[in-house]
């Protein structure tokens, strides 16, 4: 974990909220909910469980009224109204975001501060970002004045939005973004968020208060303060009720709240003047203990500059090994798009693997019917004892430039499962991080399947999850190379092969991929050192 002085924020709240002194809460029980089917059936169960004078808070990078948690009748802007007519306080800060005709979401977003409105809850459109920014930051608090023992939040990488509705089959969202095309009409999706009861709930609410009390406008920009006079928007956060004492300790968790907010110069953050990077440097503080297996899952890996600091570890420890799960196909194509969206990620691969060699395996994942799975989790696990699940990418964007949410878990409990110290510098391997290794891998793998050969024990030995990985996607490779003849191997790993890219394509791509896709949000003094 950070301590307070490591954060590097003298200026949120986050540090200053606990009686010991620690920038982290104990005693928090999390689980992970992996794909949107698990963590939306949830959710509706739980607001619709709220009553008169309890809390739900929500921030979004997209939201779309009128995706379904269940059937019909339960599209998110109903279940929120209805909680705001039973008297529910709900309070949502949502990305304004840029043009539909980008291929963004800033009809859909301000078509669910409408209706929210209507219904007597308040959605602010923010766009407090830096120039080409966003506000990528996806969680829900519910808070229940006199009964805490029902108080949870839910962080991770699923908006509530089209496309995330997904399950274990990956058949995809019958609800859809526009998408690149070999996904198909209903895109696969896997994604991950947590669910967190505790003390930790008490941080996480703090970090949507320091951004509803924010007092400068949500936008400078001439254009949009016309667009909000004209819809008659709300630009004016109401006051909430004073925050509730954090919920009492209920497990072994230990959880620590990190962000990402830019440098925006003379337009700070009140509660972050100078930015806060605290994501890029817990990261960068695991990656010195990382001896034995990184397990990633991320939505880009994209930036040489933040992959050197993983290809540093790979190098100086010869016994690491890393596996990654990312998409196949990035989700725009087109002639444009398509090299600005492949460049940073074909030059960090390369430079990952000159470091570590086959030490380095990169996947991506396929549904039973062939159709890629659009991997949209953003999850680190390190010799299964720390674990970070949250909305950072793994790329500059995500830890300078867009602000983001993470929580960094490290659990009490021992994993009674050998081998208890795979890093080998006694921090010993902890549940929750093994846990949700396995729950990941398994699925991958085929674990589920009855013809699987895969077993959680055979996955806990580093060494022997990264063989069964390469295995895995080994005998479907085959299979395909045979002509699909007969039973389908189980697993859904597929070996990432970067496309070729010329050296003019490159050239050409690079610029407008610093740019716009991939931009740095350090103060110059931190980009010239590369430090976080």
């Amino acid at each position: 974990m950070l301590t307070a002085g490591q954060r590097g924020n003298r200026s949120t709240r986050l540090d200053r909220r606990h009686a010991d002194g620690a920038a982290w809460t104990r005693g928090n029980d999390v689980r992970p909910l992996v794909h949107g089917t698990a963590y939306f059936g949830e959710l509706l169960r739980r607001v619709r469980a709220q009553r008169s004078g309890d809390l739900l808070l929500f921030t979004d990078w997209r939201g779309d009224p009128d995706e379904r948690l269940g059937g019909a009748g339960t599209e998110i802007s109903t279940v929120l109204g209805e909680a705001a007519a039973r008297g529910v306080i709900v309070k949502g800060l949502v990305w304004r975001s840029h043009l539909d005709k980008l291929q963004f979401s800033e009809r859909e977003n301000r078509h669910l501060g409408e209706e929210l409105a209507e219904a007597g809850a308040e959605c602010l459109l923010d766009m407090r970002v830096r120039p080409g920014g966003s506000h990528h930051q996806k969680l829900v608090v519910l808070r229940h004045p006199g009964r805490p023992e029902l108080d949870i939040a839910y962080i991770g990488g699923i908006d509530l939005c089209h496309s995330r509705n997904d399950d274990a089959s990956h058949h995809g969202d019958p609800q859809t973004v526009p998408f690149a095309s070999a996904y198909g009409s209903r895109p696969p999706w896997h994604d991950v968020q947590l669910a967190i009861r505790g003390p930790a709930v008490g941080d996480l609410e703090a970090n949507f208060r320091e951004r509803w009390e924010d007092p400068s406008p949500l936008s400078r920009s001439p254009l949009v303060r016309l667009r909000e006079i004209m819809h008659h928007e709300d630009t004016e956060a109401d006051p909430m009720p004073p925050q509730l004492p954090d919920p009492e300790p209920c497990g072994s968790h230990a959880v620590q709240v990190l962000r990402t907010y830019p440098n925006r110069m003379l337009r700070g953050y009140p509660f972050a003047p100078d930015g806060e990077r605290s994501i890029a440097r817990s990261y960068l503080k695991a990656l010195r203990r990382a001896r034995s297996l990184i397990y990633l899952e991320d939505q880009y890996l994209w930036s040489p500059n933040v992959v050197g600091f993983f290809a540093r570890a790979l190098y100086e420890n010869p016994g690491l090994r890393l596996i990654a799960v990312i998409p196949t196909v990035p989700e725009q194509d087109g002639r444009l798009a398509l090299p600005m969206n492949l460049v940073g990620r074909v030059t960090a691969l390369e430079r990952l693997r000159r470091a570590g060699g086959d030490r380095v395996a990169v996947y991506g994942l396929e549904n039973a019917d062939g159709t890629p799975v659009y991997v949209h989790a953003k999850v680190c696990v390190i010799d299964d004892v720390w674990a970070s699940v949250g909305s950072d990418n793994i790329n500059l964007r995500s830890w300078t430039h867009d602000s983001e949410l993470n929580c960094v878990v490290l659990d009490d409990r021992a994993d009674p499962r050998p081998p208890h110290d795979p890093g080998g510098l006694g921090d010993r391997a902890r549940g929750f991080a093994r846990d949700l290794r396995l729950e990941l891998s398994l699925e991958h793998v085929g674990g589920g399947d009855p013809n699987s050969p895969s077993s959680a024990d055979d996955l806990c030995d580093p060494a022997q999850a990264f063989d069964t990985f390469a295995a895995s996607a080994a005998a479907l490779d085959a299979w395909y190379e045979s002509g699909r003849h007969g039973r389908r191997p189980p697993g859904r790993l597929r070996a990432y092969r970067p496309p070729d890219m010329s050296r003019v394509t490159r050239g050409l791509a690079m610029p407008p991929y610093r740019l716009l896709v991939d931009p740095d949000g350090r103060p110059a003094r931190l980009r010239r050192r590369n430090a976080y």
